[in-house]
């Protein structure tokens, strides 16, 4: 079994990737699993560029394949908010509870067609003999006009997927795995990784 570790403290991200590389023979290990602590200043100006940025901090410290993924919505009426920014919106320790209330606050009276928004995924892996691959998903959307759903994590709740008529806190992991902007990005990886893993 081949050891990635990923480049993340979030469980919930782990446990997606885990489920999308089921056919490979690999274990994922967050840094926390791996007794990893540290701080990389994500300084790109890109979802990609932070990605790569995470994914070089780590190669440095294991022999092991590594992961990063850079994510966040992207907002065409706040102008791209909260972006690259995603996860440090409004304060690093801000809850998203807070985070997507402020953001229906300031959509409120926006007509539906000035609503549209993206998850965006940048994701970079580096292999032990220092190639890198990269590989990008993104899930077109709408912000909702409130908070509903309780699965999925952080702006799901208000992401909302007209083709499903709801948000993608709403539909199951299964279903948010297979059009989800992470699902896409990790699917090319894990089309990536096979070739190099099973030659």
């Amino acid at each position: 079994m081949i050891e990635i570790l990923f480049a993340t403290s979030n469980a919930g991200k782990a446990r997606e990737v885990q489920a999308m590389f089921s056919d490979l023979d690999v274990d994922v290990k967050t840094l926390k699993e791996d007794g990893i602590s540290v701080d990389v200043e994500e300084n790109g100006k890109t979802f990609a560029e932070n990605a790569m940025i995470k994914a070089k901090a780590m190669a440095g410290m294991t022999k092991k394949i590594v992961l990063a993924d850079d994510s966040g919505l992207v907002v065409d009426y706040l102008n791209g908010e909260p972006g690259i920014y995603s996860a440090r919106y409004l304060g690093e320790d801000t809850s998203y509870d807070i985070k997507n209330a402020k953001i229906l606050e300031r959509m409120e009276g926006v007509p539906k067609e000035q609503r549209s928004a993206r998850f965006v995924c940048a994701m970079a892996a580096i292999m032990p003999d220092g190639e890198v691959i990269c590989t990008e998903g993104i899930m077109e959307g709408l912000i909702g006009y409130e908070i509903k759903g309780t699965n999925g994590f952080g702006y799901d709740p208000i992401f909302y997927l007209p083709e499903y008529g709801m948000t993608s806190a709403e539909i199951t992991p299964e279903e948010k795995n297979a059009i989800s902007h992470r699902g896409k990005a990790l699917h090319k990886m894990q089309q990536e990784l096979k070739k190099r893993i099973q030659g």
